[in-house]
């Protein structure tokens, strides 16, 4: 193709580059887990349009969102957001064994209990004050932690100031002038030296350049906020640094938020920055809008007494909170619980860990020995050292206890299981991989089975017992097969590519199962599409993966994935087609992306048969005739037939007349 290039000057043009028209494959391994977890984003101001104000003295009045999807792609990640195993529910459990499976990255969606008011719902935050310094108003410096839970109560917090000098070519008690280049802006904070060593701190009210009265060019002219009681000799600049540390005795977090401002006219306004960078703390609503007074013209360090009020409500979740009663669909407003996620594109698979509660984690030691001097000999007096503290109890999901041996437990289960499903079926984006209530007996289990009908859902049975963390905890503790099989559908997918199916594959970390299957049991499970983890001699093994669709086409969960790739590839990378023109040139170059894209696809191995069988692709005058044209309209049909993963060898074993034995292999 000729590409004209406008010449001026003589030299060397670059030829620009002509526009790659290509369609890719896109990722799907991203998971979401909706749970319960010890401190974490959670009822977060709101800014949508109707809230692009993003002042501190706006942030208080703001409505809340009581669950945030938060991306993270570790471990180590999702311990700094939302703490480690001290939880009292399964969330940690289960993302912790999606990423010891290989995967890769995960949405987290921290649930707490709606009370329907604000105070109830903004109750037990902790919260500690600086003292040492005060407002202009003369209260105190307030901090609340970032979000409930009785984690704030560790929190502390120091405010030290640093100060560095300024150059002025002119002071009065009133302002100064400086070069226009000099490091100063509205709202900071000066300390004045004046003639015979005396100090005083004033706030810059106003600065603006002008041109200078003796010379060409520009000047800076500050303004004091209130006169000093004579002109000053010298000039700091004082800024703040706050520290903060959330006191965690394994993993602590510390931020340091350095070059702060004293005012609310200030760039780095201190309420501001922590709004908008803390992960830890929040300003208190009172003094968002006034300034910060140090002590004294020696700027002294404030560290903040212990925080406190923090306390965990984890009892009061209910199955309820997971949803949000309000959310149709289409709807686009923020929402809570799972229905948080709707607006996610890249989300493939949703685990739900602490849908319900079977029964209470394992506990903790709780006894740790005090040391004695007790002895049979007198000796001299000596210090005690400080004893351990006290393991803290594991509190109870009370509220989301559903007992499946209890016959009405397990009806309430698998409807709000069915809730899952239902919303999957409806956005037809993502899978939900559902847990086989534990403690079943095979006759129940293919009951509870027969509750689900659709492609966007896959069971897994049984629960797998992991190893306590470190010594946190004395029993193994039985966790969610879903979340094992997060990852190994991750993990097979960035290993093999979405055709292959994942299953097959050897669940890491696990040490052994809840329920082990025996061989019968599991030939009567896998043709009810209940996906089975097995004991065997390398370790515990996924043995397939089927979703919970009674439709033949769609039982493999590889197939169904494959096809929800193939709608999210046409969706997002086909919108460039739009105001296209629409003629006979558009209609040649969409068959051709398409047939190359899938011809890829089918060279991986995704479809079967011949590529002349695999897939077809149709885009003329016949299904685009003028009046579909004249209509503004474009009709694509794409058919393809996706190849399913290999279940069974039969091995057929046959005599021949000379008495030699013939073995040949037959897929099943």
């Amino acid at each position: 193709m000729t590409v004209q290039i406008a010449l001026g000057a003589p030299g060397v043009y670059t030829q620009p580059a002509t526009p790659r028209l290509e369609l890719r494959a896109v990722d799907m391994h991203v998971c979401a887990f909706v749970g319960v977890a010890p401190r974490g984003p959670a009822r977060v101001p709101l800014v949508d349009e109707k809230w692009l104000d993003t002042r501190p003295s706006v942030e208080a009045s703001r409505p809340r969102l009581r669950s945030v999807p938060v991306p993270v792609e570790s471990w180590d990640e999702y311990r700094r957001l939302y703490g480690g195993f001290e939880g009292s529910g399964l969330l940690p459990f289960a993302v912790s064994a999606f990423f010891q499976q290989g995967g890769r990255r995960a949405y987290i969606v921290r649930i707490v209990h709606e009370y329907g008011a604000i105070g109830l719902n903004e109750a037990d935050v902790a919260s500690g004050e600086l003292p040492g310094v005060t407002t202009s108003a003369g209260g105190a410096i307030g901090l609340k932690a970032r979000d409930e839970g009785s984690w704030g109560n560790r929190l502390s917090a120091a405010l030290s100031f640093q100060t560095r000098p300024l150059d002025f070519t002119d002071a009065s008690t009133l302002g100064l002038r400086l070069d226009r280049a000099a490091p100063i802006a509205s709202g900071a904070l000066l300390r004045l030296t004046f003639v015979g060593g005396s100090r005083a701190l004033r706030f810059v009210s106003q600065a603006w350049d002008q041109p200078r009265p003796d010379r060409s060019g520009y000047e800076r002219v500050v303004t004091f906020e209130s006169a000093a009681p004579f002109a000053p000799i010298g000039i700091e600049i004082v800024e703040a640094t706050l520290e903060v540390n959330d006191g965690d005795p394994l993993f602590p977090r510390r931020e340091v938020h350095a070059r702060l401002g004293l005012s609310s006219q200030h760039p780095r306004w201190i309420a501001t920055v922590l709004c908008n960078e803390s992960t830890l703390v929040f300003p208190d609503q009172p003094w968002i809008n006034l300034q910060v007074l140090p002590g004294d013209v020696a700027l002294r360090p404030a560290r903040a007494a212990a925080f406190s009020g923090g306390g965990d409500r984890e009892d009061d979740i209910v199955p309820e909170d997971f949803f949000d009663p309000g959310w149709v669909l289409g709807n686009d407003s923020p929402a809570s619980g799972v229905h948080s996620l709707v607006g996610i594109e890249e989300l493939s698979l949703l685990v739900v860990p602490d849908l319900y509660s079977p029964r209470s984690i394992p506990s903790r030691e709780e006894i740790v020995d005090v040391p004695s001097l007790a002895g049979p000999d007198f000796e001299r007096c000596r210090d005690v050292a400080t004893p351990a503290a006290q393991a803290r109890p594991v509190p109870d999901l009370i509220g989301l206890r559903l007992d499946p041996e209890v016959p009405g437990d397990l009806a309430t289960i698998t409807q709000l299981q069915q809730r899952l499903a239902d919303l999957a079926d409806q956005l037809r984006s993502f899978v939900v991989l559902l847990d086989v209530p534990p403690r079943l007996g095979q006759r129940r289990i293919l009951s509870w089975r027969s509750a689900f009908d659709t492609s966007f859902a896959a069971a897994y049975h049984p629960w797998l017992n992991v190893a306590p963390p470190g010594d946190l905890r004395s029993d193994l503790v039985p966790i969610n097969p879903s979340a094992v099989a997060a990852g190994i559908v991750a993990r097979r997918e960035l290993a093999f590519g979405v055709p292959f199916g994942p299953a097959n594959e050897l669940a890491e970390q696990v040490v052994g199962v809840v329920d082990s299957v025996s061989p019968l049991r599991h030939d009567e499970l896998h043709p009810s599409a209940i996906n089975v983890f097995i004991r065997d001699p390398d370790g515990i093994r996924l043995t397939a993966a089927r979703t919970l669709s009674r439709d033949s086409t769609l039982r493999q969960l590889s197939v169904r994935r494959l096809m929800t790739m193939l709608e999210r590839v046409l969706v997002v990378e086909m919108q460039w087609t739009v105001f296209e023109p629409n003629n006979r040139m558009l209609r040649t170059t969409l068959r051709e992306l398409l047939t190359n894209f899938l011809r890829r696809l089918y060279q991986a191995g995704a479809f079967k048969g011949t590529e002349d069988q695999a897939f077809f692709v149709r885009c003329d005058e016949f299904l685009n005739p003028q009046y579909v044209v004249d209509a503004g309209q474009l009709i694509v049909e794409i058919g393809v037939a996706p190849a399913e993963p290999l279940e069974y060898i039969v091995l057929r074993i046959t005599r021949d007349g000379d008495a030699t034995l013939r073995v040949e292999s037959i897929r099943g």
